[in-house]
């Protein structure tokens, strides 16, 4: 039997999107942030040769500095002032994250409610700060050693310090204007648009190559329809469920007596999303950017161990990304995205029940294998469409940049940012049916006439 919420989604209408004025402000508003942060992109950092950053990019945009440019929309291969993008921000909340695991201290300070997840996130800003701050200055002194600025020095450092620190900061403060007044996750956003903006181009780039006959059409064709398929791939995957049978006794409302009632839990496959993905992209990137603008890092042993072992496509580096994603996956999921305890103690509050199952504590011992059995299948499909570009660039010297990363970030969020248009939608459709329902109620009340007279 539908339920009501599933007919009422199932009869939503999209014309109404021009009528909801507040969610239509949230579009515009989120639309007006994300041109900024474009704009942004393309402001450079001063004291930096531009000429002979052009050139270098150029000999570099098809190996890690290519991954790392279309990461940042473009923003590390122009230099401009977000070229860090907002991975200082994605790193901290990685370190508070698993220091809320293990230090009670701060685990205790996450159950205090709102007050509590103000005082967090405010050790989140300060780890960006700190971390902006050691990544700033390793971009400028790998700019340095780079022979890419005018007039190398401590005044340069200081200032590419500031502007880069500085944009880092401002594009936080941005993700957090779109998540609380916008539509989406701002985070994903501010990303999804800068690996969407870098698109076309790499796609130009490809038709490119294949017109000039350096891949030929059978691997522009192969190229092609391996982006398709890693899409709808992704597509299935993210909207697949384990439904958990969840079952409500009889009970009785006020002088009726209801039925008991049945109804499902849903576990996704993926219950973390895009976050596993964009985790430890963001931790392996910064060494692999600090080694592209380091030209002597042939010479210098720390930087060509680095690329070595932890290049793009390096057995090290594969094995190293594919570990981090399923630990990520799990620690997100069992952290944040679905925590077994809460869920079991929702349940029993409600009293629904899993049959067979004693509400409480086993419960959320059912609920944690349950999620742990799907989250092989889904730290497994992760790892496979975040490796599989990598390791078919890394043996057939693919030229143009199909991260399975980039992908899946563009396919999920895109998901997600429509679902919470369509649950606005809703919304303004459930508050107008309840305006004409009370406007009707009204009319009808004044058509009632009393007793006739005799």
């Amino acid at each position: 039997m539908v339920s009501a919420a599933e007919q009422m989604a199932a009869n939503t209408s999209w014309a109404a999107l021009g009528k909801a004025t507040d969610l239509r402000n949230r579009i515009l508003f989120t639309l007006a942030l994300l041109i900024v942060y474009r704009l942004g992109t393309f402001i450079p950092v001063p004291g930096i040769d531009a000429n002979a950053l052009r050139d270098f990019m150029e000999q570099a945009s098809s190996g890690i500095g290519g991954i790392v440019s279309m990461f940042t929309g473009g923003a590390l291969g122009r230099m401009g002032i977000f070229a860090l993008g907002i991975m200082p921000y994605i790193s901290a909340s990685i370190v508070v994250q698993l220091l809320t695991a293990m230090v009670p201290a701060l685990e205790q300070l996450k159950k205090e409610g709102e007050q509590g997840r103000k005082k967090i996130t405010q050790y989140t800003r300060y780890g960006t700060v700190a971390l902006a701050l050691f990544q700033a200055y390793g971009l400028a002194a790998s700019l340095e050693a780079g022979n890419l600025a005018y007039e190398p020095g401590w005044f340069f450092r200081i200032s590419v310090i500031i502007t880069l620190v500085g944009g880092t900061m401002f594009l936080m403060w941005l993700g957090e204007q779109i998540t609380a007044r916008g539509i989406g996750n701002g985070i994903s956003l501010i990303i999804y648009v800068g690996i969407l903006a870098e698109v076309p181009a790499a796609i130009a780039q490809l038709f490119t190559l294949g017109q000039s006959g350096q891949l030929s059409s059978l691997g522009v064709l192969l190229i092609v329809l391996m982006v398709i398929g890693i899409i709808a791939f992704v597509v299935f995957m993210e909207r697949s469920l384990r439904k958990i049978t969840i079952q409500y006794p009889r009970r009785q409302v006020g002088m009726k007596m209801t039925e008991a009632q049945h109804s499902h839990l849903p576990v996704k496959v993926n219950p973390s999303g895009v976050i596993p993905a964009i985790f430890a992209s963001s931790l392996l990137l910064l060494p692999t950017t600090i080694a592209t603008f380091s030209q002597n890092s042939a010479t210098n042993p720390i930087m060509s161990t680095l690329l070595a072992y932890f290049g793009p496509g390096q057995p090290l580096y594969l094995l190293f990304f594919a570990l981090m994603i399923v630990f990520f996956a799990y620690f997100y999921t069992h952290n944040v995205s679905f925590k077994t305890d809460e869920v079991a103690d929702n349940l029993k509050q409600q009293n629904g029940y899993v049959p067979g199952i004693r509400p409480g504590q086993k419960t959320a011992q059912y609920l944690e294998y349950v999620v742990n059995r799907v989250l092989v299948l889904g730290s497994a499909y992760l790892a496979l469409v975040c490796l599989l570009p990598e390791v078919l660039r890394a043996q057939y010297a693919i030229p143009v940049y199909f991260g399975g990363t980039s992908v899946l970030i563009i396919v999920s969020v895109g998901m997600d940012t429509i679902q919470q248009v369509h649950s606005h939608l809703q919304a303004y459709q459930y508050e107008g049916l309840i305006q004409k329902s009370q406007l009707r109620g009204k009319g009808k009340a004044r058509k009632r006439r009393g007793p006739a007279r005799r």
